[in-house]
Order: structure tokens, then sequence, then C-alpha cells
């Protein structure tokens, strides 16, 4: 399975913010959607960092409550690590447990096109294992 049929399931949208809104506003949007990072663009589509929890949390114990009242960009991580739809499963799985993070925004034509998360690729290699399974006891039955 390739990210493009994930994305096809589970729909192209993002929730994002600017780089130059609070911090508190962001904490707001992730409580309020029950998510757990925001892709931070210009405005345009392009991708120019990701907010996770995590982050967050580092700028919290280092600046303390001071903090919420930063621009994004102050905590975001500006280096993302980025898929595309021709990506599979397995490579998803890969660049996400080697990075350590459980958000990956998807692009296309260097522009947002989604985001896929751990549970997404998690979901659909149960899917993918018990459809094998299925397959092998069908074959089995039938020799």
């Amino acid at each position: 399975m390739t990210v493009k049929a994930i994305l096809e399931l589970k729909g192209h949208d993002v929730v994002t913010l600017g780089p130059n809104e609070k911090l508190s506003e962001a904490v707001r949007i992730l409580a309020e959607k029950r998510i757990g990072a925001l892709v931070i663009t210009n405005g345009d589509r392009k991708i120019v960092g990701i907010l996770s929890e995590r982050d967050i949390v580092r700028t919290l114990a280092k600046d303390g409550a001071a903090a919420l009242d930063h621009p994004v960009r102050e905590a975001m991580t500006a280096k993302v690590k980025i898929c595309n739809e021709y990506h599979t499963v397995n490579e998803v799985m890969e660049i996400m447990t080697t990075g350590r993070f459980r958000h990956l925004p998807v692009e296309r034509g260097g522009m947002l096109d989604g985001i896929i998360s751990i549970g997404d690729v998690v979901k659909r290699r149960i899917e993918d294992v018990e459809r094998e399974a299925e397959e092998i006891r069908a074959y089995i039955a039938t020799a």
C-alpha cells in the first residue's frame, strides 16, 4: 500500500498554522482538534515547519509559561521530513521509526498535500497482514 492509497481513504485535510502565530494558539488548536501536530505553512501550502506536542513540551520546559506568547517559528521543527504519494507503508514506517516522530507531511509538487500519522500507517499495515493471512487460509483450503 502507498501513501496515495492512505490519503484516498482518509482525505487530504491538514490543520495548518502560520509561523508568526503565538504558541498559545497552536496549543488551543491541538487541544480543540485532538491532534498531535500542526504543519506550519506560509499560507501558500509551502511547508516551512512542523509543530508537535513534543516541540511544545521542550519549549515550555526551557522558557516556562512565557513561551506561550512566543511565535510558533521559535518552537517548530524547521527541518521537516516529508514523503510523497509514492512512498510505501514500509518506507514511511522506516522514516518515522528512524526519525522518532509520529506525523509525516505529504508533499506534492512542492506543496502540502496531506499528512499521515503512525496510527494511519499501523492501521494499514494491520489490514495488509490480515488480508495476507486470509489469502493464505483460502489457498490452504483449496489445496
